[in-house]
Formats: C-alpha cells, sequence, structure tokens
C-alpha cells in the first residue's frame, strides 16, 4: 500500500462538483482532507492519498484530466 500527499488547485468549474469523493470511489483509494481552502471562486485541498501506487497514478490522471491542477507535496501539513 503506497501514501502520497498532493495539492488539489480547483478551477471555479468544478469547486461544488464532487471530485474527491468520485476519486475514492472510482480508484479504490482512501482519501484524507489535510488541509483546504475553498471560497466561491476558488478553492485548493492538499490531500493524503492510501491505496495502490498504480489507483494513484491513475487517479491523478482522471483528476488532471477533470481540469484540476494537481502539485506533489511533502512532509506532513498538520502540526501535531
Amino acid at each position: 500500500m503506497a501514501k502520497r500527499r498532493a495539492r488539489f488547485t480547483f478551477p471555479t468549474g468544478l469547486i461544488t462538483q464532487p471530485v474527491i469523493f468520485d476519486l475514492g470511489r472510482n480508484f479504490q483509494l482512501v482519501t484524507n482532507i489535510r488541509r483546504a481552502d475553498v471560497r466561491e471562486d476558488m478553492g485548493w485541498v492538499i490531500l493524503e492519498l492510501d491505496g495502490e501506487e498504480e489507483e494513484i497514478e491513475k487517479g491523478l490522471e482522471w483528476v488532471v484530466s477533470m481540469g484540476v491542477r494537481v502539485d506533489p507535496v511533502s512532509g506532513d501539513v498538520v502540526e501535531g
């Protein structure tokens, strides 16, 4: 099982769409929101993905194809 963190930046038209829910449902991934800022005109989420490496790759490709910008994140984003 692999784990990866990524920052998703959503364009205005996708803010109200269930992209993270669909990602978990369609690609057998566990999604954990670590930090987020969502407004009417923009939004970003730092997401932790758990699953098989191949599923993570396919899921991230799908998210990009939906129009979401995906950037890698290193380290823990929530201080204990």
